[in-house]
């Protein structure tokens, strides 16, 4: 039988949420799998109907709103987004709250350092266990003749390294943290600067050989920089929690049918 006549009827307050409108729904859910997928979509469903059932029994009419981006809502979502307005209150976070939150979150607050970088790549796939490791056989040895002479680095770079930055002696800039594969991150921000990486570095794309550059080091930003949006995020994880539980609320005093809206994960109004 089609798993869609085997799935469970969805209602909210007696009032049925059609299959199709959930299908036409999951387009918006990405998901690891179409079930998955359906599952978000009758809940998001599910949750619309039990707040516009809510509006309707307080008589909130749609006047006329708009999103974050300045568009105007549809009549639907001006009236949930009056009935969240009316119904949900939601503490502005102060300087005080601000600064705790500061205090105790301060690398959240600092700008990640930076390491200009030096590569020579030996191109080679990790499949290929042959070419593999003749790259890394050659990485060895510019790493050797580089301990001889380190002026050698834009040469050799020229000479033998399969990156473009070979044009510029191997020089890839500054980099910060995440902005290359891992295996490259942890040997150049392990190096002191200057310093060149005494082993050949395996990644994805082949053989490195990693020589560390000028370093920035990270700064703390002041409080004075960050309030604003240390508040915004606080007054938006406040609203989320007021939100779940204001549905949560309404959820316990409505008969609803074929979804848990008591496991709902995300985003519960979108």
């Amino acid at each position: 039988m089609d798993d869609v006549m085997e799935r469970v009827q969805v209602s909210v307050g007696g009032v049925k949420i059609a299959e199709a409108a959930i299908a036409a729904e999951a387009q918006n859910h990405p998901a690891p799998d179409a079930e998955a997928a359906w599952t978000a979509a009758a809940e998001a469903l599910a949750i619309r109907q039990l707040l516009l059932a809510e509006a309707d029994r307080l008589e909130i009419s749609a006047d006329e709103r708009f999103d974050d981006e300045g568009r105007k809502l549809a009549d639907e979502d001006a009236r949930i987004d009056a009935l969240l307005s009316q119904e949900v209150d939601v503490p502005v976070a102060n300087e005080e709250e601000a600064k705790r939150f500061y205090d105790q979150h301060r690398d959240r607050f600092a700008s990640e350092p930076l390491v200009e970088a030096e590569h020579i790549l030996f191109s080679a796939s990790p499949d290929d266990t042959l070419n593999y490791s003749l790259a890394v056989g050659d990485a060895r040895m510019a790493i050797r003749e580089l301990e001889k002479d380190p002026s050698r680095f834009d040469e050799l770079a020229k000479a033998k390294s399969a990156c473009p930055s070979k044009e510029q002696g191997g020089n890839l800039g500054q980099i910060g943290k995440g902005q290359t594969v891992a295996e490259f991150e942890t040997a150049l921000f392990a190096l002191s600067e200057g310093e060149l990486c005494l082993s050949p570095v395996k990644s994805p794309f082949g053989v490195h050989v990693i020589r560390a550059g000028r370093r920035a080091e990270g700064k703390q930003l002041p409080f004075e920089a960050v309030e604003q949006s240390i508040r915004n995020y606080l007054e938006e994880a406040s609203y989320r929690k007021a939100v779940a539980q204001y549905l949560s609320i309404l959820a316990s005093q409505t008969e609803i049918e074929g979804v848990d809206l008591a496991a709902a994960e995300g985003p519960l109004v979108q």
